[in-house]
């Protein structure tokens, strides 16, 4: 079978995508859901919205690892989370191996950036969402923020806000509320330093992970939800919540 062009860098971009999670999540340890910021508003979704799915997770999970189905391309990190009980699944997002209309709460933070398949990727999450389901997803903003940063974590894509909104409108997703989300530094210098230490220092950088970020976790300031679509003018990385019509 010859494949396309577009199937080509797809599968490559899926397995650099997987040699850099499953090397990153091999010494990575588990941050539970309760010490981020974004606990309040999942935790005020839970009971209303009992089957859940969290997609590519890695060892940052945002909804309770007791009654989610997990779903990511590291089998590291399904590793661990399927020792603390967790159901988990080895897939990509564009391809998920569940029925339609499958879960009431859906979560994909940071992931729709890193594939080919970003209009694939959206509708499979609303064809196993059930109608009024609730979609929290998150990705960067705005192509002339790129930086080597993105290339090294394998994003393809920075989105501009037009193009996220009309992305999920396509396949029945309602922006309700929004917030300005990650902790991306806004000093160059920083991120040339953490830039270096990735490379060249790995095994540092990721004591820095395993070790510090657990604490600046817990000190992430409240998300700020407001209605809607906020102004994006100057934001780097947007937190939605959507509900599936």
């Amino acid at each position: 079978m010859t494949l396309s062009s577009s199937e080509i860098r797809s599968r490559a971009l899926l397995e650099t995508n997987r040699q850099f999670y499953n090397g990153l999540w091999g010494d990575a340890q588990l941050v539970e859901a309760e010490r981020f910021n974004t606990w309040p508003l999942v935790q005020s979704l839970l009971p209303l919205h009992p089957r859940r799915l969290e997609v590519a997770p890695g060892l940052r999970p945002r909804l309770p690892i007791a009654g989610t189905q997990f779903v990511d391309i590291s089998s590291a990190a399904l590793g661990k989370l399927a020792a603390r009980g967790a159901q988990t699944t080895l897939a990509p997002i564009y391809n998920l191996p569940f029925a339609d209309r499958s879960f009431d709460l859906l979560c994909s933070l940071d992931i729709i950036e890193h594939v080919e398949e970003d209009e694939q990727a959206i509708a499979e999450l609303a064809r196993v969402a059930a109608p009024g389901a609730v979609l929290l997803i998150s990705t960067p903003l705005h192509q002339s923020l790129w930086t080597e940063f993105d290339d090294f974590v394998g994003h393809r894509r920075r989105y501009e806000p037009q193009a996220i909104t009309a992305l999920l409108a396509r396949h029945g997703f309602v922006i309700q509320r929004s917030a300005v989300f990650g902790m991306t530094p806004r000093s160059s210098w920083l991120l040339d330093l953490g830039m270096w230490f990735l490379k060249h220092q790995r095994k540092r950088s990721m004591w820095w992970y395993n070790k510090v970020l657990p604490y600046t976790a817990r000190r992430q300031k409240p998300l700020q939800l407001q209605d809607g679509l906020l102004d994006t003018a100057d934001v780097g990385e947007i937190f939605l919540v959507c509900r599936r019509k």
